[in-house]
């Protein structure tokens, strides 16, 4: 099958952003994307780099809403798997969520990333209360997709998680800016995760200069080898495809040693502390 991760920059013009993630959408599908996969809040401005101004229900949107209806219709019409992330609300709640949208149009569940941090341009404790969804793994028609959400994908817990749970592909939807790590250090998170957990990760990071962050794009995927198999350009706008075989997953040294050989009655007590 073919992914295509549309790293795509964001203006302040929401409606032109949606606009031109519909257009992507149809490009990539028609040039063979099953899966497509966006960026963190693909489509409105970076909110956490700023402090809230208490205004995030305003900001935010539900989920099903005006968006996602307009992606669920193109999923079906192309008869692709879409994964979204979009600033959520629900009740008095917002959060930093990831719809996946399945081939029929209708949406497989929510994921909502669970830890939260804060630090300077990263004000997320102001705009997002941590996932209540757990670490869900949704039955597509590509495939067994997981989702982890920017922050999430630094936590081996939450990973590992996914991995039992049977996902084949994880999409990391990033908002990563230029020198906010050490160089290499996202990515080699990525190819450890694939390696030891026995899937396909791909990450579409964010892209373009905004108020207070530069995002660099560079969105790439890595094999359930570890071996990063695509990647896309530092700062430019693209979608970058990439051709995968599920097979691999079931021949990756996690499913046949690995995993198998866990001992998770050693693990709470461990983990709790």
């Amino acid at each position: 099958m073919k992914l295509a991760l549309v790293q795509q920059r964001a203006a302040k013009d929401i409606s032109a952003n949606i606009n031109k993630a519909v257009t992507s959408v149809k490009e990539a599908a028609k040039k063979g994307g099953n899966i497509i996969c966006f960026a963190e809040l693909a489509f409105t401005p970076f909110y956490p780099q700023n402090p809230s101004v208490r205004n995030n229900l305003e900001l935010a949107e539900t989920i099903p809403g005006k968006t996602t209806d307009i992606f669920t219709n193109l999923a079906k019409e192309l008869g692709i798997v879409i994964i979204l992330n979009i600033y959520e609300k629900e009740n008095d709640k917002t959060y930093d969520s990831s719809p996946v949208i399945n081939t029929d149009g209708k949406i497989l569940g929510i994921t909502r990333m669970v830890h939260i941090t804060d630090y300077p341009c990263f004000h997320e404790k102001d705009y997002y209360f941590p996932g209540n969804n757990g670490a869900p793994v949704f039955n597509t028609e590509f495939g067994k997709i997981g989702v982890a959400i920017c922050y999430d994908r630094h936590y081996p817990e939450y990973m590992r998680q996914l991995a039992l749970k049977g996902a084949e592909i994880v999409f990391i939807p990033q908002a990563g800016s230029v020198g906010e790590w050490p160089e290499g250090l996202y990515e080699a998170e990525m190819r450890v995760a694939a390696f030891q957990n026995g899937y396909f990760t791909a990450l579409c990071n964010r892209v373009g200069e905004e108020e207070k962050l530069n995002f660099s794009g560079e969105s790439f995927v890595c094999d359930p080898d570890g071996n990063v198999i695509s990647r896309a350009g530092k700062g430019t706008e693209e979608i970058l495809y990439c051709d995968i075989d599920l097979e691999k997953v079931n021949s990756s040294h996690a499913r046949r040693l690995f995993l198998q050989d866990r001992r998770p009655e050693l693990y709470e007590d461990w983990l709790t502390k």
